[in-house]
């Protein structure tokens, strides 16, 4: 029986001393000053090229990172798939937005695409839009709010064939690829990309899959426009859900540009628009597939369980559950121990180039409600039971 507190399966992945490294870590982490604070020592200690490695890798990179590159990750990537956990390969360097730095993390997250081909064990294939252009011409192009100048098209042209590019090399090696979702001020124009993907390479199957931050109010609409649209034109959508974890600065930045907020009113309505979302994929998943990536427990219950209503099978491929490394582990290794098919987002990347993804992981891990409790809670529970369990032994 699928049961997110059995601790036993959860951790069973952990050894005594893993267990006690975690539990300190978010120890520190539940104090959101002490995360500011390392955030703004990090940032200077990047600027003036203060060695950092020797703090960050036994911990914050230790739980969070596969690894540096993509064989130094092998080691994580079999030791998830012994409990039935596939991985998805997310290159995480986020360096300066340079011709240099767009470059290379184009052409390692190409070699990303070609590292999953063939490898059932590796589940997706992902990247980050904001990563291969500049956030200004992002934001430019996608809230319109004046013409890009003969430059800033050729920057937008040159960033929608890097984009097309990844697609494409996804749909000739047989890898999904997943297109992650941005800010609000980039969206408009990466989910217009992605629609055009999605009607290029989803003729057999979903190929590229599309991300809805279910934290907008508008984006039930629009997964309706795009089943809608792959009707009329003939393709199968993939869709990503998350939450979306940046709801202040959201309606912080709507405030200050003057436009409507895009977000939900409050956690309610985002839970129930998420909690939609995946039903109506489900209600089409002879036409659509599924990634539903949340460390909400309620959903992923309610996703378990509408699968086993509508007699699927646990491990239909496609339906993945899904949540980042070192998060959440005792909904992960639970569904996969039911035999539910689940991927951990696996990032790799270097130590400097990682540490603003590893500071976001952080700072969420400090705001989202009860996130920092609950692997405090569970961490405790499983060291306690192990306790009781060494004792009996004795």
């Amino acid at each position: 029986m699928l049961d997110f507190n059995n601790t036993e399966i959860a951790f069973s992945s952990k050894s005594q001393s893993e267990l006690r490294n975690a539990y300190l870590l978010y120890n520190v982490m539940k104090y959101p000053k002490i995360v500011k604070l390392g955030k703004y020592a990090s940032s200077i200690a990047i600027k003036i090229h203060f060695p950092l490695a020797w703090i960050v890798k036994p911990t914050l990179y230790k739980q969070f990172v596969g690894g540096e590159t993509l064989e130094e990750s092998k080691k994580t990537i079999d030791h998830l798939l012994t409990f039935n956990v596939k991985s998805t390969m997310d290159f995480s360097a986020e360096g300066e937005q340079t011709t240099e730095g767009i470059k290379a993390t184009f052409e390692e997250t190409m070699r990303s695409i070609d590292h999953a081909k063939g490898k059932d064990y590796i589940a997706y294939a992902v990247f980050k839009p904001s990563t291969i252009t500049r956030d200004e011409i992002l934001a430019k192009a996608s809230e319109k709010r004046e013409p890009l100048t003969e430059k800033e098209q050729q920057e937008f042209d040159d960033f929608r064939s890097r984009f097309m590019a990844l697609c494409q090399r996804a749909y000739d090696n047989n890898v999904r690829i997943l297109v992650d979702a941005e800010d609000y001020c980039f969206q408009d124009a990466i989910d217009e990309l992605t629609d055009d993907a999605m009607r290029k390479f989803n003729k057999e199957r979903p190929i590229v899959f599309a991300t809805l931050q279910m934290y907008r109010h508008d984006r039930m609409p629009y997964l309706r426009r795009i089943y809608d649209d792959s009707i009329e034109k003939g393709y199968f959508p993939g869709i990503k859900f998350v939450r979306g974890a940046y709801m202040e600065d959201e309606r912080a930045r709507a405030a200050a540009m003057g436009y409507p907020d895009p977000i939900c009113k409050d956690k309610q309505a985002t839970d129930d628009n998420y909690d939609e979302g995946v039903t109506f994929v489900m209600e089409h998943i002879d036409r659509m597939e599924l990634f539903m990536g949340t460390h909400n427990e309620a959903s992923n219950y309610k996703l378990a369980k509408l699968i086993d209503r509508k007699g699927l099978k646990r491990d239909d491929p496609r339906i993945f559950f899904s949540q980042l490394l070192g998060m959440s582990d005792n909904i992960s290794y639970n569904l996969a121990h039911e035999g539910y098919n689940v991927t951990k987002y696996v990032p790799y990347a270097p130590v400097r180039d990682v540490l603003p993804y590893l500071l976001r992981r952080a700072e969420e891990n400090t705001s989202v409600a009860g996130q920092t409790g609950r692997e405090l809670r569970m961490l405790q529970l499983e060291m306690d039971r192990r306790k009781k369990t060494s004792k009996k032994a004795d």
